[in-house]
């Protein structure tokens, strides 16, 4: 692997490479989800009720999973490639459900860099205990630098 900086934040196109990740980390908890719901006015009972959970496949709440993929936006806003980036896109492949106090690691690795265009494309991935929750795609615009 190169000894370019990684995960600093603030990058420019230049600064990045294929290969570049960053993660972050955070358990759910039971108000992380109370708080996503009135955000977002998903009040799905299958994230807010103990009982209505226990008859569900799941057995138990489940954190809504966008909850989950946001941390890809921490990531991009503030790691790599940082302040100022813009989402173009986000694919979202929700492969297990994620439960009160589960830790989710998220991870975004850079696949490819458009410098014509000013995007960067990623790879993103967000486990717990080592198995997938999320897996997806992301496309980044990051703004030309004024002179």
């Amino acid at each position: 692997m190169t000894s370019q900086k990684q995960n600093v934040g603030s990058l420019t196109i230049d600064e990045m490479y294929v290969g570049m990740s960053a993660s972050y980390t955070q358990t759910i908890t039971d108000a992380d989800i109370k708080s996503f719901a009135g955000i977002s006015g998903d009040n799905n009972p299958i994230h807010m009720s103990e009982e209505y959970a226990s008859e569900s496949r799941f057995g138990k709440r489940i954190a809504h999973g966008l909850i989950s993929a946001s941390f890809f936006s921490a990531l991009f806003g503030t790691r790599i490639p940082g302040p100022g980036c813009v989402y173009v896109s986000q694919s979202l492949n929700f492969k297990r459900p994620v439960y009160i106090d589960d830790t989710v690691t998220a991870t975004v690795i850079v696949t490819n860099i458009d410098k014509s265009k000013n995007r960067v494309f990623f790879d993103t991935v967000c486990k717990v205990k080592g198995k997938t929750v999320i897996d997806g795609k992301a496309e980044i615009y990051i703004p030309v630098a004024k002179a």
